[in-house]
């Protein structure tokens, strides 16, 4: 990429969102810790809501909605590395 292409791209930040309740089903404190130095990256903007009507999978496994689409896996673990590797593809 060409140095001026660098230095006007604009750089958008991926939004992600969690729902609480899925959190405090499926998430540890460990898991939290693990959580927030990713979401601290300064190309993240992620936020909480109380309910994002997705009640069927929220009782299924831990989830997040990245950029719009929907991630689920079978950890938070496995959850953390998806979304690392959907970011990576960007």
């Amino acid at each position: 990429m060409s140095f001026m292409k660098k230095l006007f791209s604009k750089q958008t930040k991926t939004k992600i969102s969690f729902c609480t309740n899925n959190l405090d089903r499926f998430y540890s404190d460990a898991d939290f810790s693990t959580f927030n130095t990713f979401l601290n990256d300064k190309g993240i903007e992620y936020k909480e809501y109380e309910c994002q009507s997705k009640c069927k999978e929220c009782k299924a496994a831990p989830y997040a909605v990245i950029d719009g689409e929907f991630v689920s896996a079978d950890s938070p673990d496995e959850l953390l590395k998806s979304m690392k590797s959907m970011i990576q593809d960007k």
